[in-house]
């Protein structure tokens, strides 16, 4: 259990992965136009169909551009078989446990533990083998970084499942706080730092009428719960100031050994802190029960505004940062890790697989595994993962950056998203498999791209929750648990009785 922990927790560590994508044609290396990779690439002889399971999207994967050129490029027919994103999981059970499963899950929503379970059954087939022979890309980043090799390897040895490879900084560190600087100001006070001088500033929000309408209508603080706002419940970030509260499990991870946080005392004064300002109305009632809608509703209200801070890892849940006509979210900033009465100032973070996007069944053939796993791989290239995620097409969904172009860190872009062809609304786009299988999005691929370099217009939006981060990933504690480890196989059955993920 430990080896495997620490085997993950190296996971955490990851900060730039370089993109491994071959330098030559076959292994996808750069984007030199849709047909150009698929020229020559599909054998003249029959093509090998293959069975995919995925989640049903708005529209049929079987005309999907994306889907067209690589069935073109590796000489497939995929067959699919789709179930509501809502009801994946079921549907996975029942073709599992009724026998009659496809060759491939490319979304099938497996952890780790199911990972184990269906591996050891023998449903789920080892990758090593086909790694090492027909995944040069997805090889190369293991090869490079032998932890990223390590963490997806079972206990046993064996790889079950190729994960998607999203490496996104501001969700790593998301446990993020808001605040109405125009309030502040209002207020005469400064971005608070402890969490004493975070009760003064939610006070004199509630009491002095910042927003000058006079009436007794602020709302000082605000969230929601995580599954309708990403970290919106407000001990995301506050129980920080007080013990590690990674927002998931609850664990802290000291010299490799894993505890329990919510059983300590200083949980129960980060409790007691909250309950204070719950019962002296400095939190809004409403946070704990109201939807991603009702949040928006508050922060994008016509008229005076109510809200004064907010607890998630967006700031456009709360106001809209998309229309360069709304500036309402100008005047909202990030408030870094609060100091708590005994000093301690943490981060939440998050980081690990979570799910594995492609396992491969003893259903398929050997010419089908092949095709899967080079299906997978291909995602792992440079052009893979642009046509996978964006299209097929330059001038669609991506086009090639002009020299002045820059992207996240204010380097030199290779890809951009600014004027590309209008976009009918009324039209869904099937050019791509967007967030679908494996692939690499890595903080290298990601950036290629151009964005703003001004963070408060909507095409900067990225940039700003960037700059947020580095206000937070200072104070991450050195190690904490991910949020995907592997078990003990001896455990599995427990952990699979438990419905423990």
């Amino acid at each position: 259990m430990k080896k495997s922990i620490w085997v993950s927790l190296m996971l955490v560590m990851i900060s730039s992965v370089a993109l491994s994508a071959c330098g030559s044609k076959e292994n996808g290396s750069g984007a030199n136009g849709a047909n150009a990779g698929a020229s020559g690439s599909a054998a003249s002889s029959k093509p090998t169909t293959i069975g995919f399971f995925a989640p049903q999207g708005k529209a049929p994967l079987e005309d999907n551009d994306y889907t067209k050129y690589v069935e073109q490029k590796f000489n497939v027919n995929i067959k699919w078989d789709l179930a509501p994103a809502d009801a994946l999981v079921d549907r996975r059970q029942l073709l599992l446990a009724s026998g009659d499963y496809p060759e491939v899950f490319l979304e099938g929503k497996f952890t780790n533990a199911d990972l184990m379970t269906y591996g050891k059954q023998g449903v789920l087939i080892p990758l090593n083998d086909l790694i090492d022979k027909y995944a040069p890309n997805l090889k190369a980043m293991m090869d490079k970084k032998p932890y990223l090799k390590e963490a997806m390897t079972a206990p046993d040895g064996n790889i079950y499942g190729i994960p998607r490879f999203n490496e996104c900084d501001h969700c790593i560190y998301s446990q993020k706080y808001w605040i109405n600087q125009e309030w502040l100001d209002k207020v005469g006070l400064k971005v608070p730092t402890t969490t004493d001088e975070l009760y003064n500033v939610l006070k004199a929000f509630k009491t002095k009428d910042p927003n000058g309408n006079g009436k007794a209508d602020e709302i000082p603080l605000t969230g929601a719960p995580n599954k309708y706002v990403f970290n919106g419940n407000i001990d995301a970030f506050l129980m920080n100031a007080f013990i590690y509260n990674d927002n998931d499990k609850y664990l802290t991870v000291t010299d490799g050994k894993v505890d329990f946080a919510a059983n300590k005392p200083q949980w129960k004064e980060g409790l007691a802190y909250m309950h204070k300002l719950y019962s002296e109305g400095l939190i809004d009632k409403a946070s704990f029960t109201q939807n991603d809608q009702a949040v928006s509703q508050l922060g994008n209200r016509e008229g005076d505004e109510v809200v004064g801070s907010v607890t998630t890892a967006l700031l456009s849940y709360l106001v809209d940062t998309y229309d360069d006509t709304k500036t309402r979210h100008k005047h909202w900033v990030i408030v870094p890790p609060l100091k708590g009465p005994e000093g301690v100032q943490l981060a939440g973070a998050s980081q690990g697989f979570g799910e594995f996007a492609m396992a491969i069944t003893n259903k398929a053939s050997e010419a089908q595994q092949i095709a899967a796993i080079k299906i997978a791989d291909y995602a792992y290239s440079e052009e893979g993962a642009l046509y996978s995620e964006y299209g097929v097409k330059e001038g669609d969904g991506w086009k090639k950056a002009n020299a002045d172009e820059k992207n996240i860190d204010g380097k030199p872009a290779k890809y951009s998203f600014s004027n590309l062809a209008p976009v009918d609304p009324n039209v869904v786009r099937n050019d791509s498999w967007s967030l679908l299988g494996p692939k690499d999005l890595s903080k290298d691929f990601r950036d290629l791209f151009a964005t703003s370099q001004d963070p408060l217009t909507a095409d900067g939006y990225g940039k700003r929750l960037a700059d947020a981060t580095k206000a937070y990933a200072p104070y991450t504690p050195k190690e904490f648990y991910p949020s995907s480890a592997y078990v003990r196989p001896e455990d599995t059955d427990t952990i699979a009785a438990c419905n423990f993920h």
